[in-house]
């Protein structure tokens, strides 16, 4: 199954107009995520944790994961995503841990029910760790100084940033074929951002979700500037061969089917970043 962007984005757009709103009589609350569902609908019985789900993310993540840290964290797209899958799942407490991005998708870290982190899904990655439904789609973003901005020519011979071990990554290189010493890797997207910030870097490229989150942060600072046609899609990611995975995602697909993804789509993306991520332009590679 795969969430067309162009659809969740006008699901969600209409449902921002209609002031998104949860019912008053919200069955709980994880953080400030209000819960309609009904507690357990779809129990998981055995998580990493007792008593709880266990999920982790790499932080930095804005819009997605509003904060810095674990404990500052109480809403977001894929916080309250989050949220929604523990609720369903029978639990009203909800463990997040902060993980470095490479262990993350390489399969390296353990004692988790699930990770929601904006992550692709490859063939490459699946050789360790395991993947949801799609939940939703993203291509590539180029994100840059709004006063020193590129474009499809240019940004070929500037230099570019990528975050390590991502699709973004592999694209600059394989595809767009910029040589390595006009491309500067950093283990964290924070890292990437800040050397944009600085001019160490003339543009950066990773998800087109990320990236317009970014511009909305910098205040007009940072322009997405264009993006690449790739069809990915973000899924939750799971240990290899966990025993909880079909039944979490069950409750993914529920949480599509009812509608209350395009709610959250609504609340912290479409509201926030001002924009259909379809509107901005498509370069050629």
């Amino acid at each position: 199954m795969k969430i067309d962007k162009r659809s969740l984005l006008a699901v969600a757009a209409l449902a921002a107009l209609a002031q998104f709103s949860m019912p008053a009589g919200a069955a709980g609350m994880i953080g400030n995520c209000e819960l309609v569902s009904e507690k357990g609908s779809i129990p998981i019985e055995k998580p990493a944790k007792s008593g709880q789900l266990t999920v982790e993310v790499s932080l930095p993540a804005p819009i997605w994961w509003n904060g810095d840290t674990p404990e500052s964290i109480k809403d977001g797209m894929e916080y309250c995503l989050a949220a929604e899958i523990a609720w369903r799942a029978g639990y009203d407490k909800m463990e997040v841990i902060n993980v470095g991005w490479d262990a993350l998708v390489t399969g390296q870290t353990n004692d988790f029910d699930l990770a929601l982190s904006e992550i692709s899904i490859t063939d490459e990655r699946k050789k360790v760790v395991d993947f949801s439904i799609p939940y939703f789609s993203s291509d590539i973003g180029v994100l840059a100084k709004a006063d020193a901005p590129v474009d499809e020519k240019t940004i070929k011979e500037r230099t570019v940033g990528v975050q390590v071990a991502t699709t973004g990554a592999t694209f600059v290189s394989d595809v767009l074929k910029i040589p390595k010493e006009q491309t500067q890797a950093y283990p964290d997207q924070g890292d990437m951002f800040t050397a944009l910030a600085a001019g160490q870097i003339d543009a950066a490229v990773t998800d087109t979700s990320i990236v317009l989150a970014e511009e909305v942060k910098s205040s007009g600072k940072h322009v997405v500037v264009g993006q690449y046609k790739t069809g990915e899609s973000y899924g939750a990611l799971y240990p290899k061969g966990g025993t909880n995975n079909a039944t979490i995602d069950k409750i993914i697909k529920s949480i599509i089917d009812d509608g209350t993804m395009s709610k959250l789509a609504a609340k912290y993306l479409a509201s926030v970043w001002g924009k259909d991520p379809a509107t901005v332009p498509y370069f050629n590679p």
